[in-house]
């Protein structure tokens, strides 16, 4: 007979049965799993092998084209390399058949290579320069400054002195003036403001000039490199200084301008102009001298004649402080028409300050600051209504009044 004690000792042996039971059905059921896993996995990578193989021996015949043997391949274009042999065909076979023998002297500074232009010993003084870099036959000049004063019609320079803001610049450049005065000499900017200011609008109205601190190869080629077609040399005093400033302005045989780039040579500049601008540059740069010294205007009637010099600028500021005259007398007038009868004898023009307009044969001028061209700009805009502020009792705009 089932006692209380006796059942609940059998239900406990039940339960570990059942437990046990389940266990083994657990463990079982988990090796069956894996090692169908294991079958699955093994019988995918035997049937991917095989459609592989398949398919390399039998190129489909429609749809999509075969893929070609690597030799009958489109060739793609190899990486960029500093290697100058990485895209010659035959590397190390490149041939130089006029560079001199291995190791010998070739006597070229006595003997020219068969077909030179120029045969006989070297000599720079009676070197024929070729043809490589001339303008193409008709080329017309580009720049709408110089093609105003080859045209006898008077010109106009608009002064930047010392915006730096290139909104500045272009407002200035589409103002109606036929070149920006850029000034180098007595403002603070660096080559790369200037350069920065040319380049945000090329093409405005006015095409960009300068007038750089003095004759020196670093500042004249910085400012041609950057793009300027108005080059102003100060206080030029000699023949020597004239032929410096000719020189670095100009690209050879003219001048000794070196072939260095910069963004001039870009296409949103003049790279695109029609003849290209290295054959063209020499033919549309204009080169003014400014005679602001008594040795200047010693020298003023050679200083004219120099090859290259489109204008020479009679410094009314300088010209003053220099000879310690002021304008209107007898003394600073003659000093002025030493710098007239100069440019009329060289055939040259004659560049002034822009109240200097109707001066006799003065065709191209300077005019005033961005500050000055605001001012009168409001002017001209207001009218009557120009200065007519309120006049407060009180206040600092009270006391700014009765000043």
């Amino acid at each position: 007979m089932w006692t209380a004690e006796s059942r609940q000792r059998n239900n406990l042996l039940g339960d570990r049965f059942k437990a046990h039971i389940l266990r083994g059905e657990f463990h079982r059921t988990r090796r069956i799993t894996v090692r169908q896993l294991y079958l699955s996995a093994a019988l995918c990578a035997a049937l991917i092998a095989t459609l592989v193989s398949q398919a390399a021996q039998n190129p489909p015949s429609g749809g999509a084209p075969a893929q070609k043997p690597p030799s009958q391949q489109t060739q793609q274009q190899p990486p960029p390399s500093a290697d100058p042999y990485a895209n010659n065909a035959a590397p190390g076979t490149t041939s130089f058949p006029l560079a001199a023998p291995a190791g010998k002297d070739s006597n070229a500074r006595m003997v020219a290579p068969s077909g030179a232009v120029n045969q006989g010993a070297f000599d720079p003084a009676t070197w024929k320069y070729g043809t490589a870099f001339n303008p193409p036959p008709g080329a017309k000049i580009w720049n709408p400054v110089k093609v105003k004063m080859m045209q006898g019609r008077k010109v106009t320079g608009g002064t930047l002195f010392s915006a730096t803001d290139p909104s500045t610049y272009c407002a200035m450049a589409n103002a109606g003036y036929d070149f920006i005065w850029t000034e180098m000499q007595h403002g603070q900017r660096d080559w790369d403001e200037a350069a920065r200011l040319w380049r945000t609008c090329p093409h405005a109205k006015a095409v960009p000039g300068v007038r750089v601190a003095y004759t020196d190869e670093r500042e004249i080629q910085h400012a041609t490199d950057a793009g300027a077609l108005v080059v102003v040399v100060p206080t030029v005093d000699t023949v020597a200084e004239a032929i410096e400033a000719r020189n670095w302005t100009y690209f050879p045989p003219l001048g000794r301008r070196s072939s260095g780039g910069g963004q001039a040579s870009e296409a949103a500049m003049w790279g695109d102009v029609p003849g290209g601008y290295r054959n063209t540059a020499n033919d549309n740069i204009v080169l003014i001298l400014m005679i602001e010294t008594l040795e200047g205007l010693k020298n003023a009637d050679e200083i004219a004649k120099v090859p290259g010099v489109t204008a020479v600028f009679a410094a009314s500021g300088d010209l003053g402080n220099f000879s310690g005259f002021r304008q209107g007398s007898p003394d600073y007038e003659r000093a002025i028409n030493i710098v007239h009868d100069a440019a009329i004898k060289a055939g040259v023009r004659l560049c002034g300050p822009f109240a200097w307009r109707d001066r006799p044969d003065f065709t191209c001028f300077q005019a005033a600051s961005e500050t000055a061209a605001i001012a009168r700009g409001v002017a001209a805009e207001l009218g009557d209504l120009a200065n007519t502020q309120g006049k407060p009792e009180v206040g600092p705009y009270a006391v700014a009044m009765k000043q």
